[in-house]
């Protein structure tokens, strides 16, 4: 069915909104998948924080020409599923490996993590990513000191330096 302009827009729109606050995006083939499978992917995805959508290759190139993926232009071709990871940076790369575990049809043709286009190679390094609680796990492990301390330490912070602080942000 034939898309009107105002639809067009519409999409365009919709996706450039979604880019600009996403943290990476994953593009898949998903010629031959059925329907159901599909339907179970986005389940998943909207259960993971990723926004799916099949979108026409002109319009996302155009909803992607402002945005941190802009880079995404040459490798936008055939029939695509876009994956915006809006909670983590790994979460589309690791939804698309996940399910192309149980469904080979799904073949991940290109990555961005806004740096740059990456090859489907890289897909295991995207989605090794850690998630935000994963991360913060990590760096509170790192710290010698109880976690206790460290947080006493935080909370003692005087509020006049806090308002030094702001002060000096306000003069520049």
């Amino acid at each position: 069915m034939a898309l009107g302009l105002a639809a067009k827009k519409e999409i365009v729109a919709e996706v450039s909104e979604v880019a600009s606050q996403a943290l990476s995006v994953a593009v898949a083939e998903y010629r031959g998948i059925e329907v159901g499978d599909l339907t179970e992917l986005r389940v998943k995805a909207r259960e993971q924080g990723v926004y799916v959508k099949v979108v026409r290759n002109t319009l996302a190139k155009r909803a992607l020409a402002d945005s941190k993926f802009s880079d995404m232009d040459s490798a936008l071709t055939g029939p695509l599923i876009y994956g915006f990871s809006m909670e983590a940076p790994g979460g589309a790369a690791r939804l698309f490996k996940d399910f192309g575990k149980t469904n080979d049809k799904l073949k991940v043709t290109a990555l961005s993590i806004g740096s740059g286009l990456l090859g489907p190679e890289k897909l295991d390094a995207v989605a090794s990513l850690p998630t935000r609680d994963e991360a913060l796990a990590k760096l509170l492990a790192t710290f010698k000191a109880p976690v206790g301390k460290f947080v006493q330490t935080i909370n003692e912070v005087p509020t006049k330096f806090v308002r030094v602080l702001a002060a000096i942000k306000d003069e520049k």
